[in-house]
């Protein structure tokens, strides 16, 4: 039945069933859902409701309006109720509607307002909103991201690089689990007015990668400061840029081409794995390497870069090059600890 959901949509689901157990009801009932995507989608529902406030208020008034019988056992699969059903069905339709392959949550939001007589329905009707409001809101939103994507097609920012923002959006990515530390740390260089491009530096396997998956998804779900709420993250892959450059130039003028998107896009930070490879990444006789294309653009803060390396790397590459390793603050990721890793095993397991 849940095929064509997106794995958030498929947690609201799963967050409803959890709710209804604690209210004791039979049923998952519309409020239910829509305590639902509360919990699960906060971009969504910060965006219409615009504040914490409301969330918060929409729990109370359900808890306030609701009979609290004994709680059911969560090993118990509750059936949805006919309104929800109703509820599904229509979603289905508007992500038809809007052309869209997957039901996400955006649809089970236009799906709970379209049965308008539902208590679902009528919450959020008492807050503004309004299926012909977001449903023009939604369209809106999906002609905008087409006609960038249009433009992309042919860019080489597009061709050599991994838009891992949107891979958060569309649920492609594994959730983040400890190293709360270290991504609190890259989100406050990041926010910084000078030396504002953090490198993870850890041995193979401790998680750098993983951190900035975990900051694409934060970004995704609006819970990062708002300087970074706009922003893409993009993994680039320097070894493809490389490849195929044979001639004298080629590779200097390909990664000034994709620097010059980068700049007039103005929404994007870059993130280079192996960020030691940008020592000498490139260069031929008469031609600049990547770092020292890179370097005037990072220090004059026309670019934002997130890099990942190893300490021996890091000292032997990025350490020697100090106009190199000015442009970048340092943050440690130290192998997790019994409790850590046993936190990310379980986190794996789940």
């Amino acid at each position: 039945m849940f095929e064509r959901y997106t794995e958030k949509a498929r947690r609201v689901i799963f967050f409803a069933r959890y709710e209804a157990s604690q209210f004791g009801s039979p049923y998952i009932e519309t409020e239910h859902l829509l305590l639902g995507l509360l919990r699960e989608d906060k971009a969504l529902t910060n965006r219409f409701l615009r504040s914490h406030a409301s969330v918060e208020s929409i729990r109370n008034f359900i808890e306030g309006h609701t009979t609290i019988r004994e709680k059911v056992s969560t090993s118990v699969d509750l059936p949805l109720s006919n309104e929800c059903k109703r509820v599904l069905a229509y979603a289905a339709e508007e992500a038809e509607r809007l052309s869209h392959k997957h039901i996400g949550t955006e649809h089970l939001l236009l799906g709970l307002l379209r049965e308008e007589k539902c208590f679902a329905a009528e919450i959020l009707h008492e807050r503004g909103l309004r299926l012909s409001t977001i449903r023009e809101e939604l369209a809106r939103s999906s002609q905008e991201k087409a006609q960038p994507q249009r433009q992309r097609e042919s860019s080489l920012l597009s061709e050599f690089s991994r838009d891992l923002t949107q891979s958060a959006m569309d649920s492609q990515l594994d959730p983040l689990v400890g190293r709360e530390n270290e991504l609190e740390r890259v989100v406050q260089i990041l926010c910084r007015r000078t030396k504002n491009n953090p490198v993870l530096i850890g041995e193979p396997g401790v998680g750098k990668t993983a951190i900035v998956e975990g900051l694409a998804q934060r970004i995704a779900d609006g819970e990062v400061p708002s300087f970074l709420a706009d922003k893409r993250i993009l993994a680039l892959d320097l070894s493809l840029i490389v490849a195929g450059t044979k001639y004298r130039g080629q590779f200097e003028e390909r990664l000034k081409t994709i620097m010059k998107e980068l700049m007039e896009s103005q929404n994007c930070i870059i993130f280079i794995d192996e960020l030691h490879t940008l020592v000498g990444a490139g260069s031929a006789e008469g031609s600049l390497d990547a770092a020292n294309i890179l370097k005037p653009a990072l220090s004059r803060g026309e670019i934002q870069c997130i890099g990942a390396t190893t300490p021996g790397e890091y000292r032997k590459s990025i350490e020697k090059d100090r106009s190199l390793e000015r442009r970048f603050q340092a943050v440690k990721v130290p192998p997790p600890n019994e409790a850590d890793a046993t936190k990310i095993l379980f986190g794996i397991k789940d």
